[in-house]
């Protein structure tokens, strides 16, 4: 016998004799007989399930002072600093290069060749220079970028003949290199993650590299070191995060401990974004926006939605920053998946604040997305994707490639090639 409780009154519902029924009446949106609506609940597909969380995590002002000490506990004293160009002259640096240099017993080096959009020969290059300065460890510090390069040339250390186009989950990658990252930026959450996204030589696309061994031994998240980013790229890199946490909450994927990650990242960003990109030295709201970011990235292991297969060709094809791509194309994404399954966004908005939860669904749906439109608006990064520099000559390519992306297997609803350039379209 189960038993069901009403998200929006509290009341039980009627027991459910079998498990056909549980799911059903689930997965149905039906309404109490309290008068109130059940919200949109993913149905337990499997009852076999795997809940995998990330590394140690050292968050608060003034943390990245730890690294010394954090480096000698892990044996390393030759670290290689992974990074982009940009990074090399702001007061974020400044700060690492502090905390490195008070340290007689570490010798740092420097790679900072990093693209705004990563590509394979910056992972080979970066191993190449480990290699060539003597290097015992990685730390990778700067937006997701970097953050992604410092995790996957590891892979090249360890087999430096690899064509990344070749890597084979099923391999044996234990023993790579010890990593800490250090995000400079609140948005992929990559430092909390087993991935890395990097365009590959052979396709000119955007690939996955995915391995538990991957994960970084230990993440700083100082928002100290966060202060100096501009407010556009500071908007763009948060709502890269809350995108992470709408899409990871929305897929169907049975992992509850996730919703509960991502609807606390929702609730995060949607109270301090706002001010971090207004402020730039609040360190409330900059440090919130760290948590946020790494909550939306611990959430997407569910998977995520066909927004992300959307923006990852506009970075590749298009140069687009990933999180002003996915800001751009995420109403259009709601708008759709909403009109075929009525009331998914009902708990997004109230992780918003907004009051939904007595609303039909078609207008739960209506006020959370454009809540989430209005808040990309103000943010700068509502005026399309011509106002970036993408053409129509190039939806057909687009389209092709986003469809080919694996993201929007994990969509709420399925989409088609043709749903794919529709969303780039009704986004432009």
């Amino acid at each position: 016998m189960m038993q069901t409780l009403c998200i929006a009154c509290g009341v039980s519902e009627a027991p459910r004799r079998r498990e056909t029924e549980f799911h059903a009446h689930f997965a149905a949106n039906l309404p109490c007989a309290n008068g109130g609506v059940l919200c949109y609940t993913k149905r337990m597909s499997s009852p076999v399930a795997t809940f995998s969380f990330p590394t140690t995590t050292r968050f608060g002002p003034g943390t990245r002072r730890e690294l010394p000490e954090r480096l000698r506990q892990l044996g390393c004293q030759r670290p290689l600093v992974v990074t982009d160009a940009g990074l090399l002259k702001t007061q974020a640096f400044e700060m690492l290069q502090e905390v490195l240099a008070g340290s007689t017993q570490l010798q740092a080096e420097v790679f900072s060749e990093v693209h705004p959009n990563p590509v394979e020969q910056d992972v080979v290059q970066a191993a190449q220079a480990y290699g060539a300065k003597n290097c015992d460890c990685i730390i990778a510090f700067g937006g997701g970028s970097a953050l992604d390069v410092g995790k996957a040339c590891r892979l090249l250390i360890k087999r430096p003949r690899l064509a990344l186009a070749s890597f084979n989950f099923s391999d044996d990658w234990r023993g790579l290199a010890p990593c800490i990252c250090v995000p400079t930026t609140a948005g992929t959450g990559s430092e909390v993650g087993r991935s890395s996204v990097i365009t590959l030589d052979s396709t000119r696309r955007k690939a996955v590299l995915f391995h538990p061994e991957l994960l970084a031994r230990l993440v700083i998240l100082d928002p100290e070191l966060t202060t100096g980013l501009p407010p556009k790229l500071t908007a763009a890199t948060g709502l890269d995060a809350l995108t992470h946490c709408i899409e990871s909450f929305t897929s169907p994927v049975f992992h509850p401990l996730c919703d509960g990650i991502a609807l606390e990242g929702i609730h995060l960003i949607v109270e301090a974004l706002p001010r971090a990109y207004r402020e730039g030295n609040d360190l409330d709201a900059r440090g919130k926006m760290l948590v946020a970011a790494a909550m939306g990235a611990v959430a997407f292991q569910k998977d995520l939605g066909a927004t992300h297969s959307l923006a990852h060709p506009l970075s590749s094809v298009c140069g687009m920053h990933h999180g002003t791509a996915n800001a751009v194309c995420l109403p259009a994404v709601m708008e759709f998946n909403a009109q075929r399954k009525p009331g998914l966004y009902r708990r997004v908005g109230v992780a918003a604040g907004l009051d939904v939860l007595k609303a039909g669904d078609p207008e739960a749906d209506r006020r959370t997305i454009g809540f989430v439109r209005g808040l990309i608006r103000e943010a700068g990064l509502g005026d399309g994707l011509r106002a970036f520099g993408v053409k129509d000559s190039q939806l057909d390519e687009l389209a092709e490639q986003a469809f080919a992306d694996p993201c929007h297997a994990t969509n709420p609803v399925p989409v088609t090639r043709e749903d794919l350039r529709a969303l780039y379209a009704a986004s432009m």
